[in-house]
């Protein structure tokens, strides 16, 4: 399993996605260009320039006609996925870092960190993607405020009747769309939530931490279905559409990674099975942490993105489809 090495990036790596058919790839980092690739073969299509800031997080609207940005620089951003043209942004006086579309694309959901004395929010704003270029700047319909600490992730749930965050401090929380009130937290790890991700079928989260653990959470609930522990930070982890297989990223701080060997950095992107919770295989290949992991939506690829500014597009050999690893 060879993979392709892409080179877009001067700075880390913050986030990795694909879009609906699997046949796009989008990379944010924290330079200011995300950048757009093919999934197959890791070509670059183009980049996206205007961002002042890092770009921490991206969505895609279903038809992959739109991306959405949410950066550092205080702006949510709307481009237009194939030419790179910015259509649309949203200026807030906070910096922002998560965003989400609802199902029928009619919300958005993006959070802003606190920043001098404004607390961590939830915001929502209304997107009719038809108009935007003569709504340049509008503010969210509704703004929510969360409790103290970075809101890492948010996404919508329930047909968007209800949202869920990740947040620094291990709390996993849900909010009503409608009044913004907070329905149920649970403390589900030790440390920082670094990523979270949703399963195919919508119905539970894989949560990454700085406490060296991935879960596997029911949205319904909260609940902890499945402890996944490494030894090693966990900066990302994302959930098999295809198998029982979760993966994971992470490895030691960046601070750290010039004092030890990549084999002792963990630096590896880690198999688990999702039931048993036992870790089947590892592929090597990064010079520092794994920053964030995806699975291709048909589950024959996957893709990370790592401290060292290189993202790696994996196919997997027929061996991963012929094997049975429990």
């Amino acid at each position: 399993m060879r993979p392709y090495l892409l080179k877009g990036h001067e700075r880390p790596l913050t986030q990795v996605k694909y879009n609906a058919e699997g046949d796009l790839l989008v990379s944010c980092a924290k330079n200011l260009q995300p950048c757009l690739w093919y999934a197959d073969d890791g070509r670059r299509v183009g980049t996206y320039e205007g961002h002042n800031g890092a770009v921490w997080t991206c969505d895609f609207t279903l038809d992959s006609s739109r991306l959405i940005t949410s950066s550092a620089d205080q702006t949510v951003r709307v481009w237009n996925l194939p030419t790179g043209q910015e259509l649309h942004q949203i200026r807030m006086n906070e910096p922002c870092r998560a965003c989400h579309l609802s199902v029928g694309e009619q919300l958005l959901a993006f959070t802003t960190d606190s920043f001098m004395g404004s607390p961590p929010q939830l915001h929502l704003v209304d997107m009719d993607l038809q108009d935007f270029g003569e709504r340049q700047g509008s503010a969210p319909k509704a703004s929510y405020t969360a409790p103290k600490g970075r809101i890492t992730r948010v996404y919508f749930t329930d047909c968007n009747r209800q949202l869920i965050t990740s947040h620094d401090g291990g709390w996993v929380r849900r909010w009503d769309t409608e009044t913004g009130d907070m329905l149920q937290e649970v403390q589900v790890h030790e440390d920082a939530i670094q990523d979270m991700q949703v399963s195919p079928d919508g119905s539970y989260v894989i949560t990454a931490s700085l406490d060296k653990t991935a879960k596997l959470v029911d949205i319904a609930s909260l609940e902890t279905l499945k402890t996944y522990k490494t030894g090693r930070f966990v900066q990302s982890a994302a959930i098999s559409p295809l198998y029982d297989h979760v993966l994971l990223g992470g490895g030691q701080d960046a601070s750290q990674v010039t004092t030890t060997s990549a084999k002792a950095g963990g630096f590896e992107a880690r198999f688990y099975h999702k039931v048993y919770a036992e870790e089947f295989g590892n592929v090597r290949g990064h010079f520092g942490p794994i920053n964030s992991v995806a699975f291709a939506p048909d589950g024959r690829s996957f893709t990370t993105g790592g401290e060292d500014g290189y993202v790696r597009i994996h196919h997997f050999d027929m061996d991963y489809f012929t094997t049975r690893f429990f």
